[in-house]
C-alpha cells in the first residue's frame, strides 16, 4: 500500500519559515515535517510513499536525493566515482521507497493526487491521502480497517483540533467555568488521512483547479460513499507561525505526542498482513464508530 502525501502548497500564512523552502521542509526538532508524517506510517508498516510535489519540489528532491549522506557521517575517496563510504546509515528509513512527483507550481490538491496517480501501481486498489503539515497520533491501522470494513470509495479522518480561544462557560453574567484553549466539542473537521479505493479517482481531475475537499469529496458524499473516521486522540496542522512555535515546543519538552514510533509496540503480524500493510509492529486498533460524511 501506499500514501500520497501533499506537498506541494506555498504556506503564505507561514512566510517566515517557507520563503526560501516548501512547508513540508519546515524543521521540528530538527527534522523536516515530512519526515515526522512518514515516521509514523512507517511505525504502521507503510513505507512506500508517493510525494506530490509543487512550490520549490527542488528542496525536497535534494533531501531525499542526500539523505542517506546529510544523517550519517561518510568518507570520501575523491579519486573515484563511487568512492562514497557511509558510517552509521540509518536502519529505520533504509527500508522506505520515495517517489517524488513534481505535479506542478499552482496545481490544487485534487490536481495532485490525479496527476501522481500515474505512480500506483496495477495492484494498488487501496491507497492513502494526507496533507504535508499535519501531526497527530492517529491509529493508521485503525483507519485502515474501517476503511475496509464500511466498504465504500473513501475515508478520511475526523478530528477536533483545539480552539486557538478560551470557553467561557456563564450562567447569565456569572462566568461558571473557563477552559483555555478547549478541544472543539461539536462536529468533526477534515483532518486527512485519506483512505482512498482506486474507483475514488474517477472524482478527480488533472486540470489544475481540481479542489480535493471541494467537488471530488462533495459528489463523494453526495453518492454516498465517504465515510468519516473518528480520531479522539493528538492532531495539529502547522499552518501559521505560532503552530511551529507550538510544535517544537512539544517536540522540545521530550513528549511530542505524534511520536508514537518510540512507544512500546505490540506485534499482530496476521491482522497486519491481512491488511496488506507489511509485518512490522503497530499497536492495536484503537476505539472508533462509523460515522457518514
Amino acid at each position: 500500500m501506499k500514501t500520497m502525501i501533499l506537498c506541494g502548497g506555498q504556506g503564505t500564512r507561514l512566510r517566515e519559515q517557507t520563503e526560501f523552502r516548501p512547508k513540508p521542509m519546515v524543521e521540528i526538532g530538527g527534522r523536516p515535517i515530512l519526515w515526522h508524517i512518514m515516521k509514523l506510517y512507517a511505525f504502521h508498516g507503510i513505507t512506500e510513499f508517493i510525494l506530490c510535489l509543487g512550490y520549490k519540489a527542488h528542496v525536497i528532491k535534494e533531501y531525499f536525493l542526500n539523505y542517506q549522506a546529510m544523517n550519517c557521517d561518510f568518507t570520501v575517496d575523491l579519486g573515484r566515482k563511487d568512492g562514497i563510504r557511509l558510517h552509521g546509515a540509518n536502519p529505520a528509513e533504509e527500508s522506505w521507497r520515495v517517489t517524488l512527483a513534481d505535479t506542478g507550481e499552482d496545481a490544487m490538491t485534487g490536481t495532485r493526487v490525479a496527476r501522481a496517480a500515474k505512480y500506483l501501481d496495477d495492484d494498488d486498489e487501496t491507497f492513502m491521502v494526507t496533507y504535508g503539515d499535519g501531526l497527530s497520533n492517529v491509529n493508521i491501522r485503525a483507519v485502515i480497517e474501517f476503511h475496509r470494513e464500511h466498504g465504500d470509495l473513501a475515508t478520511l479522518t475526523g478530528v477536533r483540533p483545539f480552539s486557538r480561544f478560551g470557553e467561557l462557560m456563564c450562567d447569565e453574567h456569572r462566568v461558571t467555568s473557563f477552559s483555555e484553549k478547549p478541544q472543539i466539542g461539536q462536529g468533526l473537521v477534515n483532518g486527512g488521512f485519506f483512505c482512498f479505493q482506486r474507483g475514488f479517482l474517477d472524482y478527480l481531475s488533472e486540470a489544475p483547479n481540481c479542489i480535493l475537499e471541494r467537488t471530488p469529496l462533495e459528489a463523494c458524499a453526495a453518492d454516498g460513499e465517504l465515510h468519516a473516521f473518528e480520531h479522539t486522540g493528538y492532531w495539529q496542522c502547522m499552518d501559521t507561525y505560532r503552530d511551529w512555535q507550538s510544535l517544537e515546543a512539544q517536540w522540545q519538552s521530550g513528549n511530542a505526542p505524534w511520536e508514537i514510533w518510540r512507544l512500546p509496540t505490540l506485534v499482530d503480524d496476521a491482522s497486519r498482513a491481512a491488511l496488506g500493510v507489511g509485518t512490522d509492529v503497530a499497536p492495536p486498533a484503537a476505539a472508533r464508530r462509523r460515522i457518514s460524511a
